[in-house]
């Protein structure tokens, strides 16, 4: 397979990787009726080209029945396995969720007990499994794999995200790898920017680590992300930032539109602008930006034949 970035540093550096490709992605695709409505109507109208499937959540009936009406929208599979609903019952995985099937926000902690526990990593394979068939029962076509809250840079997750994913088509994962300059720019979130560096600093050896491991398994992801420092706020000004600063190869630039805003989508989201980020999918301004820009556009299958191309 021909890898978005062929190499984990040097791709960059060649000709073909200093032409642009931009894949606009909606995460959280089924998690309410609100965000499946907002992702129908960003493809249909404006700039969305990919969205990431819960298939546990809600609503994840009708954003399948929406995507199949879809078919130049390219659906992945967003891994839940924190803060949201698992896709097996409650009794076969007790050690990763409560009574109601739900997984706990306590990520540095399930880290942890990830590590240190043969049967939580039992019942991890076990549920990563379930959500992968049941992306596959749909009959959409697997794009890409991504984790809520990008819990796959955990590496006991990446590995049974890999070893799982073989058997059902998986070709490429998102690298959560946002540049640094986004962290001093106006749309970033609040806080000091040393605290961003420190941050992005601890990350760096657990995005290398995935980097080296996807190039291992011939598995594509994009070259940088754009969305982590401003999530739940990439407005309109927010994407048009980055559209004036759009570097070379594959960049993937994610949000989380709805038609609704906040705790009214999830209880996890109270801050979050869902229905600024609906406006920016659909702005004239940003479809124009990304006309000047000259980049290729879709989703990560199509970044693959991009780069076969170039």
């Amino acid at each position: 397979m021909v890898r978005l970035n062929p190499s984990p540093e040097g791709s960059r550096a060649t000709g073909a990787s200093r032409r642009r490709f931009v894949i606009f992605t909606a995460d959280d695709f089924g998690l309410h009726e609100s965000v499946n409505q907002a992702v129908e109507a960003a493809h249909r109208h404006g700039v969305l080209s990919a969205a990431s499937l819960m298939v546990a959540e809600p609503a994840a009936a009708d954003a399948i029945r929406r995507a199949r009406e879809l078919p130049e929208l390219r659906v992945g599979l967003h891994l839940v396995l924190a803060d949201g609903r698992a896709a097996l019952p409650a009794a076969r995985i007790p050690a990763l969720v409560d009574a109601s099937g739900r997984f706990p926000d306590q990520m540095v902690r399930d880290g942890f007990r990830f590590f240190a526990s043969r049967r939580i990593r039992r019942q991890l394979e076990a549920e990563i499994h379930a959500q992968f068939l049941a992306f596959s029962r749909s009959g959409l076509v697997l794009d890409h794999v991504n984790a809520h809250k990008h819990f796959h840079l955990h590496p006991t997750l990446l590995g049974m995200l890999l070893r799982i994913g073989c058997d059902f088509g998986l070709a490429a994962v998102r690298l959560p790898r946002e540049p640094l300059w986004l962290a001093g720019s106006r749309v970033s979130r609040s806080g000091g920017l040393t605290a961003k560096i420190a941050n992005a600093a601890l990350l760096r050896p657990w995005l290398a680590l995935l980097e080296q491991r996807l190039h291992t398994a011939s598995i594509a992801c994009n070259d940088q992300l754009f969305g982590l420092e401003a999530s739940g706020r990439m407005d309109e000004a927010a994407v048009l930032e980055v559209l004036a600063r759009l570097p070379p190869g594959v960049s993937e630039i994610y949000l989380h539109p709805a038609t609704r805003s906040g705790a009214e989508v999830a209880a996890s989201m109270p801050d979050y602008r869902h229905r600024d980020e609906l406006a920016a999918l659909l702005s004239p301004r940003v479809r124009a930006a990304l006309d000047a820009a000259g980049a290729g556009r879709g989703g990560f299958r199509d970044a693959i034949r991009f780069r076969q191309l170039g």
